[in-house]
């Protein structure tokens, strides 16, 4: 089952590859301009966060899936990695996979010469993890 974290963790990876949330049968569309301050998502990817899950905003879908985020966040379905891309993607834990992972209509992807999207990260962290290696 893929957590709510792990749900708005997918979000986030492809709001930094330009994808948008679509809402109102295609009317209307989230894509925040930041989704990362430092070591915390940021208040403008929070905010998107809160109108997606809103009740009032109906079906939210990833742009190039079909499975809407409150499918998402049910027991049957969880996020692997694109066999392609290694981006997050949902799989369904029973019956038949989403029919595409939403790299597929971008193009020029995936592109190891530009930095992989990425979630939120503890910089202190992060060097105390290379001054143990070192």
């Amino acid at each position: 089952m893929a957590t709510k974290q792990e749900v708005r963790g997918y979000l986030a990876y492809w709001f930094q590859l330009g994808k948008k949330v679509i809402t109102g049968n295609g009317k209307a569309s989230f894509l925040p301009l930041s989704v990362l301050n430092g070591d915390r998502y940021s208040e403008e990817f929070e905010e998107c966060w809160q109108k997606i899950l809103s009740p009032e905003s109906g079906d939210c879908y990833l742009e190039g899936t079909h499975e809407t985020i409150a499918e998402l966040l049910t027991s049957a379905w969880e996020m692997l990695p694109c066999s392609r891309c290694s981006m997050p993607v949902a799989a369904r834990n029973v019956g038949m996979p989403a029919l595409l992972c939403p790299c597929n209509d971008l193009p020029n992807w995936p592109n190891t010469e530009l930095p992989a999207p990425r979630e939120p990260i503890k910089t202190q962290d992060q060097l105390k993890i290379i001054s143990d290696r070192l």
